[in-house]
């Protein structure tokens, strides 16, 4: 009789109990804060059930800390680098921006040396304190873009229940702050488990501070250290292309016990080709899949089928390519872009930091292979082609849509740059590999009845 398979991870756990155990490690990761109603209320006891477990294999596989107090799970995560597709958002799915990301911490500033409760008013006011000795900040109530700002931040919070309504009702104050009122419970667990920063904040000259520069101390360090950011890569990003990563990262996506070991942890098949891997979502692992539901996604698919065809097309006009642009420069460009953010008297000017990169080369620049460029496809295409599907869809789309077709065509490429699919440059898009994907997808439309908000094909 043969021995038993030994594995890397899940080892102490049986076949019967797998399949709840990756659903255990893909809620953690989806959702790195987890409390007694966020997500949901069976989300915490499914993480307490297998706590050893993955406290073990969260640190072993990407060097995340799994911490558990009260009625709150933490997943501290390790971060390589900056990520700008992954923002907060509101209720309503309005994107977090810096007057909203000033304001959700300055909240939490003021509720971690709050009592039990809090009014509404309360923390608007003690926020709005903060806020006025913050230049160019600011918080004035009975501003419409100020008080939305402000409510949104609330809503975040008590989104996860860090802030639970005890009495009141806070739409009346978003309305109008002098016709309503609400009284919450602060939940300084999660408050706690909320702000957790590696490092004193004071002591951070530039965001890249915050990011992992673990050294390693021997070989074998190395090599495990570059799994873990190879793993982490992986389930942080839609897509993963090798020239966007260092080479020994690379070599670790190329491998087979890369594959098999996020199966074996996730559930989740790694589909590989020759320019990168993408990890298949099958189970609703990713907060915004794609393709996906809604005017906005099935826009995208179709633009995604015109693009490939634009780019693929034998028979077309030549498609100029350009050489993506350096994916070190881009993640430069955003630490500067964050550091602009930091109070002058603290601010630390890096001496190599640079401005914005060119989006690609010249045509016939030396020293750039051809097949390393990328498709350039021009905003006057995408225009057209974004009319077109207007036209020969136009039962799936609103009237909002026909009547700017503009919104709807910026919004779908910015669905396709954050999944890895499109770069954004000027004049243009660059059609990465992922594209190809969808060439020769025949699309057809299902009517829809008059109560249907959304189409569906």
């Amino acid at each position: 009789m043969s021995d038993p398979v030994r594995h890397r991870f899940a080892a102490d756990l049986t076949e019967l109990e797998l399949a709840d155990y990756q659903r255990a490690v893909r809620l953690v990761l989806r959702h790195p804060l987890i409390t007694s109603t966020w997500p949901d209320e069976r989300a915490l006891p499914r993480v307490r059930r297998f706590a050893s477990t993955l406290r073990r294999d969260l640190s072993e596989a990407f060097g995340y800390r799994l911490e558990l107090h009260g009625g709150t799970a933490r997943l501290v995560r390790a971060k390589d680098r900056l990520d700008p597709t992954q923002p907060a958002r509101s209720r309503t799915g309005r994107q977090f921006d810096r007057r909203r990301y000033a304001y959700l911490a300055l909240c939490l500033a003021v509720l971690g040396r709050a009592g039990v409760q809090i009014t509404l008013s309360e923390l608007a006011d003690s926020v709005a304190a903060d806020a006025t000795r913050i230049s160019g900040l600011g918080l004035d109530p009975d501003h419409g873009t100020d008080r939305r700002a402000f409510v949104d931040a609330v809503g975040w919070l008590e989104e996860r229940g860090a802030l639970r309504l005890a009495d009141g009702s806070s739409s009346a104050w978003a309305t109008d702050p002098g016709a309503g009122e609400a009284l919450y419970d602060v939940a300084r667990d999660v408050i706690v488990a909320l702000f957790r920063p590696a490092r004193v904040l004071q002591h951070v000259g530039s965001v890249e501070g915050l990011l992992d520069r673990s050294l390693a101390s021997s070989g074998n360090a190395e090599r495990r250290r570059t799994a873990q950011v190879a793993r982490r890569t992986v389930v942080e990003s839609p897509v993963v292309y090798l020239g966007d990563v260092d080479p020994t990262v690379a070599n670790h996506l190329r491998g087979t016990a890369l594959a098999a070991d996020l199966a074996r942890l996730t559930g989740l098949r790694l589909e590989r080709r020759a320019e990168g891997v993408l990890l298949v979502d099958t189970a609703g692992f990713t907060v915004e899949r794609f393709p996906g539901t809604g005017s906005v996604a099935q826009a995208a698919v179709l633009l995604a089928v015109e693009l490939a065809d634009r780019a693929l097309d034998p028979d077309g006009r030549r498609v100029r390519r350009l050489a993506a642009p350096d994916e070190t420069a881009r993640q430069r460009m955003l630490v500067g872009q964050v550091d602009a953010g930091l109070p002058t008297d603290t601010f630390v000017q890096l001496e190599d930091e640079v401005g914005p990169h060119a989006p690609g080369e010249p045509e016939g620049t030396p020293g750039v292979p051809d097949e390393s460029r990328l498709p350039l496809v021009t905003d006057s295409f995408l225009r057209d082609a974004v009319a077109e599907i207007l036209r020969r869809y136009g039962s799936a789309f609103g009237a909002q849509w026909h009547a700017d077709p503009q919104r709807l065509g910026s919004e779908a490429i910015a669905l396709l740059e954050r999944f890895g699919a499109v770069i954004r440059v000027p004049g243009g898009v660059l059609v990465r590999p992922l594209v190809g994907r969808y060439r020769n997808t025949i699309a057809a439309v299902r009517q829809r009845a008059a109560a249907e908000p959304e189409p569906l094909f």
